[in-house]
């Protein structure tokens, strides 16, 4: 199949195709459209990105040009075949792109090299989440491909980041460094938010939900650390420069990234380690609480059945000794009284009570 390229910046001139969705804005996009021979496939949108250590500014361009790097976001079906098409691409490596739980790694194919990484995001209910981000590295050639959209892609193209797209090898270890500085921001909040459950924990005004979010908690820095692990492993990868050219500024990086990423995962060990530790002493506390509570029900329960059992035989319809006697009464409560007291005592000084 013979597949042909339109791309358009303005208004829509094609005679059997309708663009859904188009929109301009300062910063214009380019669509693009894939058709063949029977007519309009469907509606692609690619950008591209080119800056050079010369220039103040990103500039989107229509198309590919050598040194761009090409930004691919929530990619449709007919957009990873239109890649594959246009850069000669594995096709696998792409879908893996688009799989939710594909794990960090690096693959070396001819030429290109593509490295699997996994960022942190919140979706719309506030959670905290990771997503697969796959980079093809190749001769003048720079891919990023993001299941959903990159949370700090903004910083790079408002100036806040100084890069050029021409420099891929330090554009790649831009991006992975703000990927693990992504993860840094939210475990930092995480380990807030464990001191504060904390400090309850001392007051004992702890309760239930503070527990399940103990488990959400602990999930997502479980989910931390299954990406940020194998990550490393790539980074140690990358120092060897088999796989994409480092310079000295660059190695440098990557043992920068490999120490943030190093620190990220010891924090969210500390802070399962945290939440293990309180839910223990929660425990631990309950326990003791609870124990506390039985002996005093127990000396409770004695020292009243004491008195009901003196009570009792002097209650029975028989005769029994001393029942004529005005003193009876006063003997039989002081008896009961005496005998609680005595019990009182020896549980005192055992620490029963």
């Amino acid at each position: 199949m013979s597949y042909s390229v339109l791309v358009l910046s303005g208004l829509l001139r094609c005679p059997y195709a309708t663009l859904l969705n188009f929109t301009r804005s300062a910063k214009h996009k380019w669509y693009i459209l894939w058709a063949n021979s029977q007519g309009l496939k469907s509606v692609v949108m690619i950008t591209y990105y080119y800056k050079n250590l010369r220039s103040k500014e990103v500039n989107e361009v229509a198309d590919y040009r050598p040194g761009s790097w090409v930004c691919v976001q929530s990619p449709s079906p007919e957009e990873v075949d239109y890649l594959v098409e246009r850069f000669k691409l594995d096709s696998g490596h792409l879908e893996d792109a688009l799989d939710a739980d594909e794990m960090p790694r690096l693959e070396k194919e001819g030429d290109l090299t593509y490295i699997f990484v996994r960022y942190a995001y919140t979706n719309e209910e506030l959670e905290l989440g990771t997503a697969p981000l796959l980079f093809v590295i190749g001769q003048d050639l720079l891919i990023t491909v993001a299941l959903n959209n990159l949370p700090r892609l903004q910083r790079f193209l408002s100036g806040k980041i100084e890069f050029a797209t021409t420099q891929r090898t330090k554009l790649v270890l831009q991006i992975l460094h703000q990927t693990v500085d992504q993860y840094e921001v939210f475990i930092n909040n995480i380990s807030r938010q464990i001191k504060l459950i904390r400090s309850r924990l001392r007051g004992h005004d702890i309760n239930n939900q503070d527990f399940i979010d103990f488990v959400l908690i602990e999930d997502e820095l479980n989910e931390f650390l299954s990406a940020l692990l194998p990550t490393t492993a790539i980074l140690r990868r990358l120092l060897l420069g088999r796989h994409i050219p480092l310079y000295a500024e660059d190695q440098d990086i990557v043992e920068d990234l490999l120490l943030n990423n190093e620190q990220s995962i010891e924090g969210c060990r500390s802070n399962v380690k945290s939440i293990v530790n309180i839910r223990e002493a929660y425990s631990t506390i309950s326990s003791n609480n609870l124990n506390r509570s039985m002996k005093v029900l127990t000396a409770a329960t004695v020292l009243i059945t004491l008195p009901n059992v003196i009570y009792g035989m002097y209650g029975m319809n028989i005769g029994l000794p001393f029942q004529e006697e005005p003193w009876a009464y006063p003997l039989v409560v002081g008896t009961s009284l005496l005998g609680a007291g005595m019990v009182y005592v020896i549980g005192r000084r055992k620490h029963i009570f």
